[in-house]
């Protein structure tokens, strides 16, 4: 399929999908459970409840404007749901599965593991535990978090129990555009372009720790897998702002498009390994590029600016309560400076559940979770 007819699919079902509407309370749930691990595009509350000042936490206004029901920040990198909530709501859910933090601080972890699933996603977490060091959780240490989960629903059902369930349920995975802000950020302080061999071993150690923590999740029980690949990460304000033209960073993009490519493969090449495992792999980065390369298409008037920030793009100002805040916040791909706004969230979510076939591969989240 061509780009321009792969457009016309793409806007034709999130239309009939947008005036449909979800109703997640009319829908079978088509998995027992989610577990979520991942960054701020995920993080449903976690690094609310992480101690030190330089944790980045979404807990003040605007953010949660426009979440319904409360219209308060919750701890999402958004003006409302984001990414985690809307496949939860593809899959028969709510929203997303609360977070372990906020499950373990009011001491109700277990009956949700085992009746909704869990939310690790951290804000700031990267595929290496050096990314952001100390100011969130790192995905190896999500791992961990749900491997005593685990361990706890073991005691509570048995294993072999737990051990259908989890066969039967939904992992969703969603990291890496840290690693590539924060190596972005050494070589600008270092003043140095990263060579060829800079690069292959930056490589080298995102896919090791990748194929290490889908290898951990198979042992622990996980069969079914959703994948969100590094999104166009030149493009986002934050980076934008720090070009003339305000245009974006081809060479941070080429870097994430390299990445995504090299995490095709490796999966490909893994699951034949692990009997057992099925995969969809979401192109986040195509759908954002089909999004930037045709806006209008999907009703957007803004992909370039924060909705909430300040100074040039919105993106030379944190969203605070005190920042300035777009009118239209559908209008906006990002709702701040690095973030998609609750609708891009939508959008990308339905084009992985359903959406024009080569935006997953090699199945979409709507075959991973009837499999």
């Amino acid at each position: 399929m061509g780009y321009e007819a792969g457009m016309k699919v793409l806007v034709l079902s999130l239309a009939v999908v947008a005036v449909a509407g979800i109703r997640p309370s009319k829908l079978v749930r088509q998995v027992p459970a989610m577990y979520v691990l991942g960054d701020s595009t995920l993080d449903v509350g976690n690094n609310n409840y992480l101690p030190g000042k330089d944790v980045p936490r979404a807990d003040k206004p605007f953010y949660g404007v426009d979440l319904p029901g409360s219209g308060r920040p919750t701890g999402r990198f958004s003006n409302g749901y984001n990414t985690a909530d809307f496949v939860a709501k593809t899959l028969g859910f709510d929203k997303s599965p609360l977070a372990y933090l906020v499950l373990k601080a009011h001491n109700k972890l277990i009956p949700s593991a085992i009746t909704r699933g869990v939310s690790f996603a951290s804000a700031g977490a990267g595929i290496l535990d050096s990314t952001n060091a100390g100011n969130n959780i790192p995905l190896s240490q999500q791992v961990r978090l749900f491997a005593s989960t685990k361990a706890e629903m073991d005691a509570k059902l048995g294993p072999g129990a737990v051990s259908h369930l989890l066969s039967q349920s939904f992992f969703l995975l969603g990291v890496g555009s840290n690693d590539f802000f924060a190596l972005a950020t050494a070589q600008a302080q270092q003043n140095k372009t990263a060579t060829q061999s800079d690069v292959a071993a930056f490589y080298g150690s995102l896919l090791s720790n990748y194929s290490a923590t889908i290898t951990e999740l198979y042992e622990l029980g996980a069969r079914k897998l959703g994948v969100i690949n590094v999104g166009p990460v030149g493009c986002v304000p934050r980076v934008r702002v720090l070009n003339a033209t305000g245009a974006c960073s081809d060479a941070m993009n080429q870097l994430a498009v390299g990445f995504n490519g090299a995490l095709r493969s490796l999966l490909a090449g893994l699951a034949p390994k692990l009997p057992g495992l099925a995969y969809s792999l979401a192109d986040s980065s195509a759908l954002t590029q089909a999004t930037l390369a045709n806006p209008l298409a999907l009703g957007f008037a803004s992909t370039d600016s924060a909705c909430c920030g300040g100074g040039r793009l919105g993106a030379q100002g944190d969203c605070t309560p005190a920042a300035a805040l777009c009118a239209d916040r559908d209008a906006y791909l990002f709702w701040d400076s690095v973030h998609p706004s609750q609708r891009a969230a939508f959008l990308g979510a339905q084009a992985y559940y359903d959406g024009p076939a080569q935006y997953t591969t090699p199945i979409s989240f709507k075959q991973l979770a009837g499999m």
